[in-house]
């Protein structure tokens, strides 16, 4: 894995170090930008809504994901307060759903946008954008599974944390044989790039049912739907600490609760399929 890529030495700022996370992540909200971008185009909307949603979405998604990322390791938030805080990891994808789609809608509102309209603007950007952001993920051997000898496993000698079976057992809980030894390297689901792949294919639904005739609101809640059953099935690979509800999850039940509202939205946005014409 290629977990930093360059390391620069900056006047007053010190040595800085560009990790391909945080490339990936930019990309990712680029991406999303230029597809919002296209799609407004097409709408005959104005462009620089898609500049809005960026803002609304990286600021709101960046403070979401790390507030989530504390509360939840809340005892280690307890020890080091400002190192959870400063720190360039721990960034959870709901956490940052929910913080992404509050400042979306602060942004919006500002402008006197229609909400739901431009949710369907937006969703199969936050497809392409969450597919690419889990190449990141994989870059820097975060977010891995559970260990495999499959020919889909894949090791994480310097991941973050590495795939060890110490890590796997004292991190993730994962029930490893007692005679495989801690610093051993494990091979592991690469739980990423599935994450990635499923995504991709939502993006590509979305991108085409866009041309539909439907009700605001639907095309996002379809997508709420989709981005749940995703997560929901990926979790059953992951190396996870948090399965609270029995073997699911505390993201698996956050996935329920989004298809549940997303299948309840497009139930009260029922409409007519017929296909708008192409512009």
């Amino acid at each position: 894995m290629y977990p930093e890529l360059i390391t620069l030495n900056l006047p007053v700022l010190g040595q800085f170090t560009i990790t391909s996370f945080g490339v990936m992540m930019a990309i990712a909200f680029l991406a999303g930008y230029q597809v919002i971008r296209v799609e407004l185009k097409r709408q005959g909307k104005d462009e620089q809504l898609a500049g809005d949603i960026l803002l609304g979405a990286l600021v709101g998604g960046i403070l979401g994901a790390k507030i989530y990322y504390v509360l939840l390791n809340w005892p280690l938030t307890v020890q080091d307060p400002i190192g959870m805080l400063t720190s360039r990891s721990g960034l959870v994808w709901y956490g940052g759903l929910i913080g992404g789609a509050l400042g979306v809608i602060w942004m919006l509102r500002r402008r006197g946008q229609n909400i739901a309209a431009m949710a369907d603007v937006a969703a199969p950007g936050l497809a392409l954008s969450y597919a690419l952001g889990r190449v990141g993920c994989f870059l820097v051997g975060d977010d891995y599974g559970r260990p495999t000898d499959s020919w889909v496993g894949i090791a994480f000698p310097n991941g973050q944390p590495p795939s060890t079976a110490g890590n796997l057992r004292r991190g993730f809980g994962v029930d490893i044989p007692a005679e495989i030894p801690d610093s051993q390297v494990l091979s592991v689901y690469p739980t990423q790039l599935f994450e990635t792949g499923i995504s991709l294919v939502i993006f590509f639904v979305l991108w085409r049912l866009r041309f539909r005739d439907k009700r605001a609101g639907w095309l996002f809640s379809l997508w709420l739907v989709l981005a749940g059953c995703e997560r929901l099935f990926v979790e059953f690979f992951r190396a996870k600490d948090d399965r609270f509800f029995g073997t699911l999850s505390l993201a698996q039940i956050l996935s329920i609760g989004l298809i549940g509202l997303g299948a309840w939205l497009m139930s009260r946005l029922r409409s007519d399929t017929k296909e708008t014409p192409r512009k």
